[in-house]
């Protein structure tokens, strides 16, 4: 217990509470040089000391026999409310018949009376309060402060306790996640969304409780839980669903379940929790499902996806990852001009052959090595622009991804200009492209970095505008250079008159905040003449080109020397 002493720079209060004068007296001299003394005559007076100073006893001398009210009952009113379990209880009393009722009713010592030997009495409060305030340290972080679940490390060690005790019966792991959770904080503020996760985590323990189980809460609004096997966890799901009953007044809050069955402990827990998280992870654009249960298909992709997080770093060494480049062309002009291009990745694996970047993107922004393979690509592209530059004497600025992983990264404004300088270029050549979900999922600390980032003179093009609610929103806060149509507005503006409209839209208020507007995904002469009607400024597509390798790309530059 060493390890939690600290030197106080206040003294400690002690509340003794004792009817007799002269007994409060006594033991108050004992210990008020060392600490602070409170005194009550009775269990109610100390009752209301309790209320207006809560939790700011260390710790309470108690007598059992007083007037108003005595020691038992003020003990049973502590131990139902919970609060012997953060202040210790010492009971004072001549009755050794006492001490078995007191130590049921949460009193951790008893000091004898009539009192002797000061220094005993003293060492018997200093252990109990040391010992007390260790065992609160370990409950911190034991226990999630806001759910009352347990904290990763430890529920990973309860359920290694639990296997060993019943290694025969079958298990599952479990993993909850509230479905776009980021929206509720964004929306109604983060006191609506710690009062969905307290209730939830609640509502979990409960569950926990009664089926003797054990739940922990991760991070954010990701929840494990470990249980006996079940064939069904709808009617866990409702329950979950209807802790959110009182905090759901104008959002939908949704839950997904991923579900792990039939655990042999023979393996690594984590493993299983893992899987669950895949099986949830399944399901994340389907809003007709709310649990899912991983299986072989799973399993699978659980392993391939393993083999490509092992195997990127070799990839990068041995440049099986290609840089691929799509032109951008003004169309403003009679004959389209080549403005910029795009920088898209691509992965040649030795085993695999061509893999679709819609299987590793996603997997590597889940996992935080998104920001290797954006570092990879930035340099690859400054590399290109430079010998473009060197070849043709013409610049062709380039487009790559910031992530948001990559916005939460200090170092990011440091690692950019670096890349520069190695290549000798200026920001202006290298155009950073931000996704319309990071402004929702934390505008303020984006639109910091953005203004960073364009005091240097980078220039920031937000992508994918239009997909997520936040767009008019975030065009009154947010400096941007270029804004980016999503390409769902491209292809259904053919068919669909609201489309259109909102095509058109969008090329309004652009022009009238005077920024360019990039149309992605145009693939047809129709598309094409339709955008350059309504003034858009650049398009990007399969009419000119789909993306090619850097050597393909050559012609592109040639033909406008």
């Amino acid at each position: 217990m060493e390890y939690f002493k600290i030197k106080p720079k206040y003294k400690k209060n002690i509340l003794i509470v004792d009817d007799e004068i002269i007994n409060r007296e006594i033991i108050g001299n004992f210990l008020q040089s060392k600490y602070e003394i409170t005194y009550a005559s009775n269990g109610n007076e100390a009752l209301e000391l309790l209320d207006n100073k809560k939790n700011k006893f260390s710790l309470i001398l108690l007598d059992l026999f007083m007037p108003v009210m005595d020691g038992f009952e003020l003990l049973e009113i502590m131990n139902e409310s919970g609060l012997v379990k953060s202040i210790p209880v010492i009971v004072m009393t001549a009755d050794k018949s006492a001490e078995t009722k007191c130590i049921k009713l949460g009193s951790i010592d008893f000091i004898t009376k009539p009192f002797d030997l000061p220094e005993v009495i003293i060492a018997r409060c200093d252990r109990i309060i040391e010992f007390f305030e260790g065992k609160n340290l370990i409950n911190i972080v034991e226990k999630d402060s806001l759910t009352g679940l347990y904290t990763k490390d430890f529920f990973f060690e309860y359920i290694r306790q639990i296997n060993t005790l019943t290694s025969s019966e079958p298990m599952d792991a479990v993993f909850i996640n509230i479905d776009h959770f980021h929206l509720i904080n964004e929306l109604y503020g983060r006191e609506k969304g710690d009062l969905a996760l307290k209730n939830l985590g609640e509502k979990l323990l409960a569950i926990a409780n009664n089926s003797l189980g054990i739940g922990c809460r991760i991070e954010s609004d990701n929840f494990y839980y470990y249980c006996k096997h079940q064939k069904d966890y709808s009617d866990m799901l409702k329950e979950l669903q209807a802790s959110f009953e009182c905090c759901d007044n104008h959002h939908k809050i949704t839950l997904r379940i991923g579900v792990c069955s039939n655990i042999t402990p023979d393996e690594e827990i984590e493993l299983f929790f893992d899987r669950a998280k895949s099986a949830c992870d399944s399901i994340k654009n389907d809003y007709t499902k709310h649990i899912s249960y991983f299986n072989n298909e799973l399993k699978e992709a659980s392993i391939f996806n393993a083999r490509l997080i092992d195997d990127l770093d070799d990839a990068i060494l041995n440049n099986d990852l290609i840089v691929y480049y799509q032109p951008k062309y003004g169309i403003l002009s009679d004959v389209p001009i080549l403005k910029s291009a795009e920088a898209l990745i691509r992965w040649n694996h030795p085993e695999f052959g061509m893999i679709s970047p819609g299987k590793f993107i996603p997997l590597f922004e889940s996992n935080g090595l998104i920001q290797k393979l954006d570092q990879y690509v930035w340099e690859q592209a400054a590399k290109q622009i430079k010998y473009w530059k060197e070849k043709y004497n013409i610049t062709i600025p380039i487009s790559v991804n910031v992530s948001r992983v990559d916005i939460y990264d200090s170092t990011l404004e440091k690692r950019l200009n670096q890349i520069l300088l190695e290549n000798e270029l200026s920001a202006s050549d290298l155009m950073l492209e931000i996704t319309e979900s990071a402004y929702a999922e934390n505008a303020a600390i984006l639109v910091n970095v953005v203004n960073k980032l364009r005091n240097d003179g980078f220039k920031i093009e937000m992508d994918d505008f239009g997909s997520g609610y936040s767009s008019l929103n975030m065009l009154t806060s947010l400096p941007i250079d270029i804004l980016k149509i999503d390409m769902i507005f491209i292809r259904n503006m053919m068919n669909d008159a609201k489309s259109l409209k909102m095509l058109e839209l969008v090329l309004d208020i652009a022009k009238f905040l005077h920024v360019p507007v990039v149309a992605e995904g145009v693939e047809t002469k129709e598309q094409f003449t339709i955008l350059k009607d309504r003034g858009c400024d650049i398009i990007q597509g399969y009419y000119f080109s789909k993306p090619v390798p850097p050597e393909e790309f050559a012609p592109f530059i040639e033909a406008m020397l």
